[in-house]
């Protein structure tokens, strides 16, 4: 097995109680089923390459957790309407997952894949976006502020949805107007929503 990365135990160590089994049972099926494997990061969550590819990553949410073969359309099948990103849908127990044999068979596969030189399938185009609207919170909070204004206007189309969405999506009006405060603030620093995550 190659060098295990330190910022993967963290992860683990990290992740709801329910999630660190799920993630400890499928980093030990990766590392049986491909010694080379090789441990990192990508996209803060932990991922596994072979040959300098990537091969595989996992990731824990707050109900659930996901693995993801880099290129499971051609593995698994492209056809999987599961819930949850990830060929295995939700991941909520360990018994969710695929058995030893199954998943060893998948991965090996994989591993051919990248043997062969062959690339993972684009993603499917999702549908167009509606057209942007702002809500009039933002819209008047902005016009109070002209730097928080500037630097949403300066935004690109993506950039102002993730603060829009992250505001509606607010549950209760308290959270709503937290949110709506705290995304004032962060655009008058000129930063996106998700700053924190940027670089990592």
């Amino acid at each position: 097995m190659a060098q295990p990365d330190p910022r993967i135990d963290a992860y683990i160590a990290d992740a709801a109680e329910f999630a660190r089994p799920i993630l400890t049972r499928l980093r030990e099926l990766v590392h049986e089923a491909c010694p080379e494997a090789r441990e990192t990061l990508k996209w803060s969550a932990p991922s596994f390459t072979y040959k300098g590819k990537i091969l595989c990553g996992m990731a824990a949410f707050k109900q659930h957790a996901a693995f993801n073969l880099w290129h499971g359309a051609l593995v698994v099948g492209g056809d999987q309407h599961r819930q949850g990103m990830g060929q295995f849908g939700r991941l909520t127990a360990v018994a969710d997952l695929p058995g030893k044999h199954e998943m060893t068979g998948y991965l090996r596969q994989a591993m051919r894949l990248i043997d062969n030189g062959v690339k993972a399938p684009p993603t499917r185009t999702a549908a167009p976006r509606p057209v942007l609207e702002v809500p009039d919170d933002l819209a008047a909070a902005l016009a109070g502020n002209p730097v928080a204004k500037a630097t949403f206007d300066g935004f690109p189309p993506g950039q102002k949805r993730e603060y829009v969405e992250w505001l509606v999506e607010a549950k209760r009006p308290e959270t709503r107007q937290r949110r709506l405060l705290q995304a004032v603030e962060w655009m008058v620093e000129g930063k996106r929503r998700n700053w924190k995550y940027e670089g990592c």
